[in-house]
């Protein structure tokens, strides 16, 4: 990151954004950092752990991105935003789609206002595998949100500022993922795993990974792209056996809204999707936008057309050994049952 970076982290006390302000928390090029987020409870926990007297640069704003005049407020004096904001458990979009809309959508579009109206450079917005031909409301606000960053770019007029958006699949040990309610009912000493089907997969990566790819994006994005990283996938059948190896495994059925398998590229994003290395980056114009990479990542090439990158039919799968490994490895110490 270069020198004298200012940011702002919306949705900053959730899983992502603890782990994203302990990396980059006493690095001196971040003068300042604000949190900003609309749960006091959780902000007064996180300034427990990082007291005034200590991180001056740190600052917290209790707000809510519905509310734009307050978002316009935080962003004094900030060059830099990384949107982690939002509703995601997919049940409570089904039973509350208004309210996931309010805060996906129009959340991200006040943001995208309040930017452009600010001394903001850089924005890079997290989204999810769900928003990659979405089955469910939660999938379907990430994408229309995904498209509002990228349209952003066109309507930002000689403002020195770039939009870009970093897509990935299911993050280990998140608050409401499957990790983490597996543990639990280890923890609680029950003897059985729910499984919703025995075909499922998911793609997975540690936060530390979520991370390290929202800086990476930060320094090295050109604007308007969606970043994919390439990540491995994991049979839900192989996680159940990695954390209850003694548990029985009932399937219970798919939920509304899920998907057997998730996708990161669909096959009809093949055509603007390039190959850049560690990366997948999904173009809004591919013959213009690839023109501008191919200065920076000289090595970057377009994917073969009606190629889809899919949990199910992804080329690296963890074994069962890997799986246990990494959760020893990324997950908090109270949730290790081995």
């Amino acid at each position: 990151m270069k020198n004298s970076t200012k940011i702002l982290i919306t949705g900053g006390t959730g899983s992502f954004g603890k782990a994203f302000l302990k990396e980059i928390i006493c690095k001196k090029s971040f003068e300042r950092i604000v949190i900003y987020s609309r749960d006091e409870l959780k902000q007064w926990e996180l300034k427990q752990l990082y007291p005034d007297d200590k991180y001056p640069n740190l600052k917290f704003f209790i707000g809510d991105i519905r509310d734009q005049s307050r978002l316009k407020r935080a962003l004094e004096n900030i060059n830099t935003v990384v949107h982690a904001a939002a509703l995601k458990q997919v049940p409570a979009a089904e039973y509350n789609p208004m309210e996931f809309v309010k805060t996906n959508v129009y959340g991200a579009d006040n943001l995208i206002q309040a930017c452009l109206d600010s001394d903001v450079k850089n924005v890079v917005a997290l989204s999810t595998d769900k928003a990659a031909g979405p089955v469910n409301l939660y999938g379907a606000t990430k994408l229309c949100s995904d498209k509002l960053f990228v349209a952003a770019n066109n309507i930002k007029g000689n403002r020195d500022i770039k939009f870009s958006t970093v897509r990935y699949g299911n993050v280990m040990g998140s608050r409401g993922s499957v990790i983490p309610f597996f543990l639990q009912k280890i923890k609680n000493h029950e003897s059985i795993l729910p499984i919703t089907s025995n075909s499922m997969t998911r793609f997975n990566i540690s936060l530390i990974e979520g991370v390290n790819m929202v800086l990476w994006a930060l320094e090295n994005s050109i604007g308007g792209e969606i970043l994919i990283p390439k990540i491995p996938s994991y049979k839900i059948t192989d996680l159940a056996e990695a954390i209850g190896p003694n548990c029985e495994k009932k399937v219970v059925g798919i939920r509304p809204g899920e998907k057997v398998h998730e996708d990161l590229i669909t096959s009809s994003e093949s055509f603007s999707t390039i190959d850049i290395g560690n990366l997948y980056a999904i173009l809004p114009n591919p013959e213009y936008h690839l023109g501008r990479h191919d200065k920076k990542f000289p090595l970057c090439k377009k994917v073969p057309e009606g190629f889809q990158y899919n949990s199910g039919t992804n080329k690296n799968f963890l074994t069962i050994h890997e799986i246990r490994e990494l959760i020893k490895k990324h997950i908090d110490e109270k949730f290790k049952p081995f």
